[in-house]
């Protein structure tokens, strides 16, 4: 690496203190120093900035669905185009470490939605440690990894909706202990989603206590964003109380018709919490829809048994109607405990292409069109496309969205889906939209409070000692923006749209975005947990 200098520019050191002007000397990866603006004098090749520009630490995605793509696509630009030098992957309980051969078959198909399934990739790993390793390998971004507790019980319970026996809980705790030790920052669940869903609080505390003796922290997708939310919100806060594991709750937001308005009930639980020593953060998108997989709606009884079982229950007449009647009367688990509303459903992505024409249209304008029932559309669209159909939903309030945005434990977080050929916009967008619209047009945020929303305080979370700061001895994961034009352009119906106004990325002092084009170096690697720091967010 050569070295270099960003001479007299503005710098927003990631704590949220005002900016000031400074010179930053970058050396072999990392920052060297930090002068008065101008003052530096030596050699060091000059970094040139637009007028207006600012200098912060890269933006740390702390949900992030890449597991595969970062592999696929190791370039990937439609994340760090955004600034973001860190990405937290191993999401939502389910992802491909640890596995074995029949896990790694299931999986494949269960999150096709999330990751794809592609053909060509050499899925040779089986440990968290060998994950990693292969990540190492060469990728453009950093990225920290979460045990996926759903993929846990799939390897030692199965796809069955039953209790874990103690031996079988004893083997998870096992695993999970190996794949903390080996660099997992923490574990997920996905308790809207098989099989993690099927594990009760006390399962989920018997884990959790061994994520907190590792340091490490637990992120929840809670059991219901919709009907009941608070109630899953307080389960996970009382089992972080009980535990002591430190809690980060993902995507926290209030959504579908019953939470309109009510953020503010939800954040005073937070507060309560926090008050009592509980060490909790969260973090959000900045948009309304959410996005998922069609096969997400199933109530959870459907698929029991995995992919297989669940398809052939709705080829079965009888199964068929109950689940219809749970989906339509009900209200399924898997639609956070409400009826679906077709209306909100659109569709983003398909693995068949003879279904190409359904993408950017809901389930009830396809069922208008074609003169069916909504829901024999969702049975259709299953089957002819196994189940690996994303999906929009469209539950979000505005009000509930910037209220938890300005808690004092928020950070962001894409949840971005990279698949199909009209992802949900946050792919391309999350990080600018938080600098463009949520702090300049709409001032809910402050610039330097909103860039410690999405570095420093993130860094903390993960307990990364030399990232999320612009201090001297960090590593140079910087992102150069201009804070008057920064925004998204990502839209729903052109998504994959290039942000406005990030000039500069870099990470590990190499530069991944240089004035706003991609550079092909694979500077990025696989940040590893260190169970000797334990401080809390």
């Amino acid at each position: 690496m050569t070295d270099s200098v960003f001479r007299d520019i503005d710098l927003i050191d990631g704590t949220g203190a005002p900016r000031y002007r400074g010179d930053v000397l970058l050396e072999r990866g990392r920052i060297r120093a930090i002068t008065a603006p101008g003052a530096y004098a030596g050699t060091a090749r000059v970094i040139d900035t637009a007028p207006g520009a600012v200098l912060a630490p890269g933006f740390i995605d702390m949900h992030a669905h890449s597991d595969l793509h970062l592999l696929t696509d190791p370039g990937h630009f439609p994340k760090v185009s955004q600034g973001i030098t860190t990405e937290v992957i191993g999401q939502d309980g389910l992802s491909y470490a640890p596995i074995d051969d029949p896990t790694l078959a299931v999986l494949r198909r269960q999150i096709a939605g999330w990751n794809g399934n592609p053909a060509e990739l050499d899925f040779s790993w089986r440990s968290v440690g060998e994950y990693l390793d292969r990540l190492d390998q060469g990728i453009t971004p950093n990225a920290a990894y979460l045990v996926p507790q759903g993929t846990l019980r799939l390897l030692v319970v199965g796809a069955e909706q039953r209790p874990a026996t103690r031996t079988e809980l004893a083997r998870m705790r096992e695993l999970l202990a190996q794949a903390l030790s080996e660099g997992a920052v923490g574990m997920s669940s996905g308790l809207t989603y098989t099989p993690g869903m099927y594990a009760d609080t006390a399962e989920l505390s018997a884990l959790c206590e061994v994520v907190a003796d590792y340091g490490g922290y637990f992120a929840p997708h809670t059991r219901s964003y919709g009907k009941g939310a608070l109630t899953a919100y307080a389960e996970m806060i009382e089992l972080a109380r009980r535990t002591g594991c430190a809690l980060h709750l993902t995507h926290a937001t209030m959504n579908f018709g019953v939470n309109r308005g009510r953020a503010p009930e939800f954040l005073a639980v937070i507060d309560a919490a926090r008050a009592e020593g509980c060490d909790i953060t969260l973090d959000t998108y900045p948009y309304l829809p959410g996005s998922t997989t069609l096969s997400a709606l199933l109530p959870s009884w459907a698929m029991s048994g995995g992919p297989d079982a669940a398809l052939a229950r709705i080829e079965d007449p009888a199964q068929r109607a109950r689940i219809a009647l749970d989906v339509d009367v009900h209200g399924s688990d898997g639609c956070h405990g409400v009826t679906v509303e077709w209306e909100t459903i659109q569709i983003s992505g398909v693995a068949n292409s003879a279904l190409d024409r359904y993408v950017g249209q809901t389930v009830a304008r396809i069922a208008a069109e074609a003169a069916v029932a909504p829901v024999e559309v969702f049975f259709d669209l299953l089957t002819r496309d196994q189940l690996a159909t994303t999906i929009l939903q469209h539950v979000g309030h505005e009000e509930n969205v910037r209220a938890i945005m300005a808690h004092p434990g928020h950070m962001g977080g894409s949840d971005a889906l990279l698949v199909g050929d009209r992802p949900h916009p946050r792919a391309w967008g999350t990080f600018p939209r938080y600098l463009g619209r949520y702090v300049r047009e709409l001032g809910v945020l402050g610039l330097e409070d909103c860039v410690h929303h999405l570095t420093g305080r993130p860094a903390a979370r993960l307990r990364l000692a030399d990232r999320g700061h612009l201090f001297p001895g960090y590593a140079a994961d910087l992102v150069v923006f201009d804070p008057e034009t920064v925004t998204d352009t990502a839209t729903f119906e052109q998504p994959k749209q290039q942000a406005r106004g990030i000039q500069h990325v870099l990470v590990n002092g190499e530069f991944v975005i240089r004035d706003g084009d991609p550079t092909g170096t694979l500077a990025g690697h696989a940040l590893r947990l260190d169970p000797s720091r334990k401080e809390t967010a």
